[in-house]
């Protein structure tokens, strides 16, 4: 019995030293956000990301517009790829993407519209629209918008992602 308690010791302090006398390089705190920040100015509200609105009723017209600030001393060139997915990597890919025509920015602002029925075809994903009809609830799109966006200088951002709310 004494054999065991201090055999455990023994090894509980075997491990204590080994993990504390790791080296251990290259640890970061800090996020990997852009160096010139794009936002939602048409932002509804912000469940886990920016959310935009729309309404079945309006005909269900989406419309994203993203900016950023004059500051910077920059200008959006173009969203480059437009991605409807899941994860950040679907974007930086040149195949399965939502939109593969450049959209022209206008100064610090670009917009990016579509529609469900759009959202539908390229996606294969049905809009809540039954699930949203006949109640007083609303949902939120099983994808969410990830944009490359092409600074003046060839400058290249991927902001946070976009989810989109649908009422009816």
């Amino acid at each position: 019995m004494k054999l065991t308690i201090k055999s455990s010791v023994y090894l509980g302090l075997m491990v204590i030293i080994g993990l504390t006398s790791c080296k251990k390089e290259n640890i970061s705190t800090v996020n990997n956000l852009p160096e010139i920040p794009v936002t939602v100015t048409n932002q509804y509200d912000i469940f886990t990301a920016p959310t935009v609105k729309t309404s079945l009723s309006a005909g269900g017209a989406i419309q994203i517009i993203l900016s950023i600030p004059a500051t910077s001393g920059r200008t959006i060139k173009e969203i480059t790829r437009v991605a409807a997915a899941t994860a950040y990597g679907s974007v930086q890919v040149t195949t399965g993407l939502y939109n593969t025509a450049p959209i022209a920015g206008n100064g610090t602002t670009v917009t990016f519209n579509t529609t469900l029925a759009e959202y539908t075809a390229k996606t294969g994903l049905a809009a809540p629209t039954a699930a949203v009809s006949g109640t007083t609830t609303a949902a939120i799109l099983a994808r969410s918008f990830y944009f490359l966006i092409t600074l003046d200088n060839g400058q290249t951002i991927v902001p946070t992602y976009v989810r989109v709310y649908v009422d009816k």
